[in-house]
């Protein structure tokens, strides 16, 4: 199926807000806000796991809004790509806050004619995490699911078990999120200690009350991925506060697979993603 992609730039709650637009050919009955990852510091729209996955799912007649939220700053010591736009560089809230009136404004762009999911990969899962939480925490319009993508969910995560810690030791280069490097990401995110963070910023401390209500979700875990632990420890909180959620493992993948189009896994996780938005409508 075509699709129309259009870049838009919103007056949005902490300036000018770029987004892009996939408009299926002949309509959508669903539509999903997303944001892409990068460690809260990178990425951009142009990046597969904002791009390939918004085409892809556009071709499968789901309205895509692909969110150019503001980044923080680059961590001392880590090299990153340039991103695809020179707004300065700020910390919590304002990504958060960015994701979650891009949902708002797809709420009435009639882009999709039913309901509208939220989500994200990685960091991006985080921010749609926390802006539906918000949500539901201020009465606003809820998403009908979350998607998250080997979502980072808590700045100081469960250390791998056995399992997992042997597949990161037959997987050298997929052993990069160990607690140092996670935590270095979230301080820097904040802007400040991570004892002065709330739920919003990072989902993982929610407790079963501040979780009630959540929207049901979809979580796609890498398989060689220490953020897998981050992902697990978040599925069990929602269950136990009586969200449906749906958390599997995407056998033979390291984190970021949607950003590798190449890897069969990644055609997999959309087919996964598609078969429950579509239902939505």
């Amino acid at each position: 199926m075509a699709h129309a992609v259009r870049d838009r730039t919103l007056d949005g709650p902490h300036g000018p807000l770029g987004m892009r637009t996939y408009a299926p050919a002949d309509g959508a009955r669903v539509g999903l806000v997303w944001a892409h990852g990068g460690g809260f510091a990178g990425g951009d729209l142009d990046m597969p796991e904002a791009h390939w996955v918004a085409g892809q799912l556009a071709d499968r007649g789901i309205a895509v809004v692909s969110v150019d939220y503001a980044l923080a700053p680059v961590p001392a010591g880590w090299t990153m790509p340039p991103a695809g736009h020179t707004r300065e560089r700020v910390h919590y809230p304002v990504a958060s806050e960015e994701v979650g009136f891009a949902f708002g404004w797809a709420l009435s762009s009639g882009l999709a004619d039913g309901p509208w999911a939220l989500g994200g990969a990685s960091a991006g899962a985080n921010l749609a995490t926390g802006a539906a939480l918000r949500l539901v925490h201020t009465g606003g319009p809820v998403p009908a699911l979350v998607v998250l993508a080997y979502p980072t969910l808590q700045a100081v995560q469960p250390p791998a078990d056995a399992e997992l810690r042997a597949l990161l030791a037959a997987q050298p280069d997929a052993d990069r999120f160990g607690a140092d490097v996670v935590r270095t990401m979230y301080e820097n995110y904040l802007g400040g200690p991570l004892d002065a963070a709330d739920a919003y910023a990072i989902p993982g401390i929610a407790t079963t009350a501040q979780l009630m209500g959540f929207p049901p979700v979809l979580m796609i875990n890498g398989e060689a991925d220490e953020l897998r632990m981050s992902g697990e420890a978040f599925a069990r909180s929602l269950a136990a506060a009586g969200v449906a959620v749906d958390a599997v493992t995407e056998r033979g993948t390291q984190h970021g697979h949607l950003n590798r189009p190449d890897e069969p896994a990644a055609s997999l996780s959309i087919e996964r993603i598609a078969a429950r938005l579509s239902p939505l409508a």
